[in-house]
């Protein structure tokens, strides 16, 4: 298998151990990725003040990787919306189609059909597929109890992004328990962590992120697992932020996929940037069997 790897603004900007992580995963399931430097900005972050321009954003990455011949793998879930949602688009509107590439043409490109779009966990549950990555755990998790945060751009809207059942999710949840651990039942898991609306209304962001984070710890979770570059950064950062203001060490700690993946796969903590992590997730390794 053979993907065009997109990663996104966040990721190589703050999140550089979920490259690292993803990578070696991929790496170790015999997936080929290949560096596209033309990519940019996949325009999410224009959606709501100039569609337009949101959509040639999207329009030129998926243009750079149809002239490559290659399909998209999105580690980011923002990034994985965006690039679907403008496809799904553009294939509706012809003529908007048509307006992107006269300024596209100007670089060279020109957009006609989009390259099939993955996010990591489609790629590892469809394409690689559970037995497959059964047969790389060396060891497993015993007695770790984790709450798979789904993230909203990946589910919704569920016709254009066709990534799981968007009432009642399961991908994530099977992909955890891959590694040896438990995926608890929590009542808040497909509720939004409020990363949107950090910077904008924080009052309403940390209720978010707080109620998410209380329905976990209810449901007796270690940690939170995460996929999504923004998300990550709302339970880390912003979570470790918000306990220094309130002066408590009441945190649940996300750590990010591919790490827990890679742990199972009996890598080194240290080669998967554990250490990177706002909040500390070093513990998990005690949960690793022998």
């Amino acid at each position: 298998m053979r993907y065009a790897l997109f990663q996104g603004c966040q990721i190589p900007a703050r999140l550089p151990q979920y490259e690292t992580a993803a990578r070696a995963v991929l790496e170790t399931l015999d997936v080929e990725l290949v560096e596209l430097k033309a990519f940019a900005c996949c325009g999410y972050p224009m959606r709501n003040t100039d569609l337009t321009a949101s959509l040639l954003a999207a329009a030129r990455n998926l243009a750079i990787a149809q002239n490559n011949n290659l399909p998209i793998l999105v580690l980011c879930q923002c990034g994985y919306g965006q690039l679907s949602y403008a496809a799904h688009l553009l294939k509706e509107e012809p003529t908007l189609q048509e307006k992107l590439n006269d300024t596209l043409r100007k670089e060279g490109l020109e957009y006609t059909q989009a390259p099939e779009i993955k996010h990591l966990l489609t790629v590892l549950f469809h394409e690689i597929g559970t037995e497959a990555i059964k047969e790389k755990i060396q060891t497993p998790f015993t007695g770790l109890k984790i709450a798979t945060h789904y993230g909203c751009h990946a589910l919704r809207p569920s016709e254009i992004t066709a990534f799981d059942d968007p009432v009642n999710p399961t991908l994530f949840d099977e992909l955890v328990e891959l590694t040896g651990a438990e995926s608890v039942a929590w009542e808040a898991r497909l509720e939004c962590c409020g990363a949107p609306l950090f910077g904008s209304n924080d009052t309403l962001s940390f209720s978010l992120m707080t109620t998410k984070i209380t329905s976990a710890q209810g449901a007796g979770a270690h940690y939170l697992a995460v996929a999504c570059p923004y998300c990550h950064m709302q339970f880390d950062s912003v979570q470790k932020m918000l306990s220094i203001r309130k002066n408590t060490n009441h945190t649940l700690a996300p750590i990010l996929y591919p790490q827990l993946l890679c742990l199972s796969m009996g890598m080194e903590a240290e080669r998967l940037g554990l250490g990177m992590n706002q909040l500390d997730i070093t513990g998990v390794v005690e949960f690793l069997g022998e």
